[in-house]
């Protein structure tokens, strides 16, 4: 059967399906008629493939304790090979219900109470929430915005950190959410080789490492050997597939002692299978949703097009940070001359709607807004008309 899902124009209800994004606004404080693009996922159907494996599996009406067989492991291979040049081996996997549970994870295996982490900020505020909730202390290499309007790394900084605070352990996101980086061979060996003179382990977020628009993502693991010995990788297809709830992760740790202590943590939690479901919809994504993934790809490229034209035409005192990567976008309020307080009523109560504001990934995201672009591009042009509307009517 073909696929059936590409018409990513399709307005979907999502409204009383148990969705967090859109089910959840007067909860959170929210108001109710808010349009919700903030929390990373799709308003697209995912690959009918995946809908038709998960309704076969649910017609068998038996969900006992479920785990992968040989070819799991072979479809994930071959995803990460063909996609990234990345030869994964079968004994580096362990299996999480996410990637936030395999940071929070990582948190207690590589560090004690009291010890520092090092984050990037503005970066996915889960780093810094498993960080301080597991009783450690986050401390930033602060990115900083270059005249090319992208982020860049302060690399004597980023090691000057390390020295001071005594970091055994490093959160790298690549691709970055939110500021849309996609880091170079260069600036991963640079940080790498630091990593590795001073003794850093590094979880390397690489859920988004399918959303690349300029440039090309680069496992931080296989840029050297070196670095495969102090990495854990983590992988999903639920960005990629729209499939967050599916609770499925891949997380890569080719050291054997690196792995014990994760998987050592794993048991203390209390986890051991995943969902069947989770695990028919990884093998399915990862075999047969390729024509769904490209057409996707394209139509979130052409709406973070639409975005910078849009800004750069309508909004004067708005800039889009460049997006290389992810379909996140970064947007800088700050020459509106708003106050961090203003800018959210401006953008909740008055444009009506719902964004993640920059402060929450860090008290350099002040001034910023970060908007998902993986919807159709209609309900993105009400959303940018809204802040048109807000900022100059």
């Amino acid at each position: 059967m073909p696929e059936r899902n590409l018409n990513f124009d399709r307005i979907i209800n999502r409204k009383n399906t148990r969705s967090l994004k859109y089910d959840f606004a007067k909860r959170r404080g929210m108001p109710e008629d808010v349009l919700p693009l903030w929390v990373a996922d799709m308003d697209f159907e995912t690959s009918s493939y995946i809908e038709d494996a998960l309704i076969e599996r649910a017609r068998h009406g038996i969900f006992g304790y479920s785990e992968v067989q040989t070819e799991y492991f072979e479809i994930v291979y071959h995803w990460m090979k063909t996609h990234h040049n990345w030869n994964v081996q079968e004994n580096w996997l362990v299996k999480t219900p996410g990637v936030v549970f395999a940071l929070a994870m990582a948190v207690k295996a590589y560090t004690q109470p009291n010890d520092s982490v090092l984050v990037q900020l503005p970066v996915y505020y889960p780093f810094s929430e498993v960080i301080q909730d597991n009783n450690r202390k986050v401390v930033s290499n602060t990115l900083y915005l270059g005249e090319d309007n992208k982020y860049h790394i302060d690399f004597e900084n980023f090691e000057q950190k390390i020295i001071d605070n005594k970091i055994k352990l490093f959160f790298l996101c690549s691709p970055h959410n939110p500021v849309g980086r996609v880091w170079t061979k260069e600036e991963l060996i640079k940080i790498g080789d630091i990593c590795v003179k001073h003794g850093v382990t590094v979880v390397s977020d690489e859920i988004h490492q399918d959303f690349i628009f300029q440039g090309k993502h680069q496992v931080f693991a296989s840029l050297k050997p070196e670095f495969e010995n102090i990495s854990i990788t983590c992988t999903s297809p639920s960005k990629t597939f729209n499939l967050a709830s599916m609770m499925m992760s891949n997380i890569f740790i080719p050291n054997r002692e690196l792995k014990a202590k994760f998987k050592k943590q794993l048991d203390g939690a209390g986890t051991s299978q995943l969902s069947v479901m989770g695990l028919v919809a990884c093998e399915t994504a990862y075999s047969k949703g390729e024509e769904w993934y490209q057409a996707m790809l394209a139509y979130v490229a052409e709406n973070i097009n639409f975005v910078r034209q849009y800004v750069k035409n309508n909004l004067p005192d708005v800039t889009m940070i460049d997006t290389e990567g992810t379909y996140l976008v970064w947007l800088d309020f700050r020459k509106t001359g708003f106050s961090v307080d203003e800018l959210e009523n401006l953008i909740i109560h008055k444009a009506k709607l719902w964004l993640d504001s920059g402060k929450i990934f860090g008290k350099c995201g002040e001034g910023f807004q970060r908007i998902n672009t993986a919807c159709p591009r209609s309900i993105l042009k009400k959303a940018l008309d809204r802040i048109k509307n807000a900022l100059y009517a």
